[in-house]
């Protein structure tokens, strides 16, 4: 009967893959990509395919892809992107083969977010085993969360979305879901190269490096060490077999030769491409300085544009280093708290780079939304889970309005715009907020069952 059951959740997941694809297919088959391309929402100047087009005409034309200030993105990525972006098939919609790449990222991203969930359950139910509370969980849905974690990322709007408007997010988030995947297997050089193309992409990522060395040296998410030690106290018998395994420098150490040899490939890869054109200094410039500096004021689903286009001058330096900083002083207090659970703190890093990045998108959040997939088991009993899809239904219908009224009718103006981006920012508070004390609360409630004592579970 349990193999019956297997069967058919197999059959009914594959059905669901067959069915994203399809629809993704048919939606671009509409005219035009249904102007999705154009969209605030969607595109960005760092992801937007029309200035990675625009990037590969220069180069074809002997000049600097960073010319004129369109391209900001990498040099690999327009060479392997940019010849689809002028190739065409007769008889097809346009961009065709560009936008059958970006299907096969989303695909091959759910693919390696089902084997990491699957990963992450397995070793969450061998911790439970050592502590002897299989029996008492109902560990029947554990085994499937790989399963509508991916799901949610091929079904989610803002991927379906993301990868018709032939944004270059899907291949960012794919990058992203290697290097998770690649540390939760133990595939050391597969998690150095995915977390090496990441940071060079976007460089939000690079934050990653701290659940990658969790991963790495202790391993994927389990129950913290002091219940272990607590349940085997209660037996007075300490069974070093049951407990986890310490932190392990070696994986560490493995891990960052990969990373130096994968970074000096690129960057010699990039060198080469841009010799006659300034070097790896004028991509530096134009790629990471032009997001760490907010050159590009137009609108997107973020709050930076709108607050640096109406501070003064003189305080704008001091902003970028407020903002930039703000992200890099929550990476010390959440590691020492979700030490235990490095894949959830990765998926925390990535809501709050989404929320705080210069020039956000909403392939962002399909990213980190398909990761938080993997712990449905552990949010169930989170509280607002109602009001924040409502929030994110009713923000993704009224933010296309909103811009509508400010660019093409004029009866509105851009605090219209701003105010959706502003709700879109809270709502993203309130979900690692929520999931936060969701995911500790569940720990809290494994330590009651150990000791059978409410009080503890505060310590």
């Amino acid at each position: 009967m349990e193999k019956l059951k297997k069967k058919i959740r197999s059959f009914s997941f594959w059905n669901w893959v067959i069915a994203s694809i399809i629809f993704r297919l048919i939606l671009i088959y509409f005219p035009k990509n249904l102007n999705l391309s154009s969209r605030p929402e969607v595109s960005t100047p760092l992801t937007s395919f029309r200035r990675l087009a625009e990037g590969y005409w220069l180069k074809q034309s002997s000049m600097s892809s960073y010319a004129g200030s369109m391209y900001h993105g990498s040099p690999l990525l327009l060479s392997l992107l940019g010849p689809l972006t002028v190739k065409r098939i007769e008889g097809q919609p346009n961009h065709l083969l560009y936008s059958l790449v970006s299907v096969i990222a989303d695909v091959v991203s759910a693919m390696l977010i089902r084997a990491t969930g699957q990963n992450l359950r397995l070793a969450y139910l061998r911790g439970l085993e050592s502590l002897d509370l299989v029996k008492q969980i109902d560990v029947s849905e554990f085994l499937f969360s790989g399963d509508i974690a991916a799901l949610i990322y091929l079904c989610n709007p803002f991927t379906i979305v993301a990868c018709v408007g032939l944004s270059t997010s899907p291949i960012e988030n794919m990058a992203v879901i290697l290097c998770l995947y690649g540390a939760c297997s133990r595939l050391i050089p597969l998690a150095a190269f995915g977390w090496v193309i990441a940071t060079h992409l976007s460089l939000y990522p690079a934050i990653l490096i701290i659940p990658v060395i969790f991963l790495l040296g202790c391993g994927p998410d389990s129950p913290p060490r002091k219940l272990f030690l607590q349940r085997h106290q209660q037996k007075e018998v300490l069974n070093q077999s049951k407990l986890p395994p310490g932190f392990s420098w070696g994986p560490i150490i493995h891990f960052a030769f990969w990373a130096f040899l994968w970074s000096v490939y690129v960057l010699v890869l990039c060198g080469i491409s841009l010799k006659q054109f300034g070097g790896l200094w004028e991509m530096f410039k134009s790629t990471y300085g032009f997001i760490l500096t907010v050159e590009d004021l137009s609108p997107n689903i973020g709050v930076l544009w709108y607050f640096f286009a109406e501070v003064f001058e003189f305080f704008r330096n001091f902003f970028l280093i407020v903002f930039h900083v703000n992200i890099l002083f929550m990476i010390l207090p959440l590691a020492i708290r979700l030490r235990h659970r490095p894949c959830y703190l990765a998926f925390v890093y990535v809501a709050i780079c989404s929320m705080l990045k210069s020039y956000p998108s909403v392939g962002d959040s399909a990213l980190y939304l398909g990761l938080l997939g993997w712990f449905v088991n552990e949010l169930a009993d989170m509280q607002f889970s109602l009001f924040l899809f409502c929030g994110y239904v009713g923000v993704s219908l009224l933010s296309p309005v909103m811009h509508n009224l400010w660019i093409w009718r004029g009866t509105g103006n851009a605090n219209f715009y701003f105010t959706t981006a502003m709700v879109y920012a809270c709502l993203q508070i309130v979900l690692v907020v929520e999931g936060v004390s969701a995911v500790l609360n569940h720990d809290r409630k494994l330590r009651i069952r150990i000791t059978g004592k409410p009080q503890d579970a505060k310590s």
